[in-house]
């Protein structure tokens, strides 16, 4: 079968005996597999050399959901978030660049989303609900579950879509105050909040939500980033 490669980020987690481990919530998998690719974990490399070589062997990226990004932040963060890994940050960013540099088909989620705009020195709210008035509650732990979003007409979220709002959850502190060089917003909350954003030509599709654990799944996103590694890949 014609299974596009597309590497899929972890987490880093410590562990009781002091060591680190790579995690992956099992959704992200499953979700690359039934849009009919192979999803493969990119390994948290150390050098760009690596990272690069890596890269070359994958024909689309899901950068996954994660703590805090702290570049082109806006205020303080608050308490109920953590800052993220530097060491996977790093290697994130490897990857991520080696994508988006040659604008290659890439999918952020959440964290993936925010990390991939402060590389094109876009700007993040620290803390969205306390910094932005009117904001609502858009982290679960604060008591956010799911809300309508309007998908901007033009976009081409819009056109993996196929409709002008969709009802997405909420699982996240921070917020993209500002997207960075060549993207565009595709998408708001009903207060605002930046939902989506995009690269002009559509290679980047960056999604503050997550499409992996929606009920159902929201897998035409999925769909659209294993299609445009198919047609890369020929």
């Amino acid at each position: 079968m014609d299974r596009p490669r597309i590497g899929v980020t972890t987490s880093l987690n410590p562990t009781d005996t002091g060591a680190r481990e790579q995690r992956l919530d099992l959704a992200y998998v499953r979700a690359v597999e039934r849009a009919g690719g192979l999803p493969l974990i990119v390994p948290m490399l150390a050098t760009d050399e690596a990272a690069e070589a890596f890269a070359a062997l994958l024909d689309g990226l899901v950068v996954t959901g994660g703590p805090a990004v702290t570049d082109g932040l806006v205020g303080d963060l608050p308490d109920d978030i953590d800052e993220t890994d530097p060491d996977r940050v790093a290697s994130d960013v490897r990857v991520l660049r080696a994508f988006l540099d040659a604008r290659r088909p890439t999918l952020g989620i959440c964290y993936g989303m925010q990390l991939a705009s402060a590389l094109r020195g876009g700007t993040i709210y620290a803390d969205v609900e306390r910094q932005v008035e009117g904001t609502a509650v858009h982290s679960r732990g604060r008591g956010g579950t799911v809300h309508p979003t309007q998908v901007i007409e033009g976009t081409r979220l819009r056109q993996i879509v196929g409709r002008d709002e969709i009802e997405v959850n909420t699982r996240h502190v921070q917020a993209v105050a500002e997207p960075g060089h060549g993207l565009v917003v595709s998408a708001r909350a009903p207060d605002g909040t930046i939902e989506a954003i995009e690269s002009a030509d559509g290679t980047f599709i960056g999604l503050q939500f997550h499409p992996e654990a929606m009920e159902p799944p929201l897998d035409a996103v999925f769909e659209d980033l294993v299609a445009r590694a198919r047609e890369a890949r020929r």
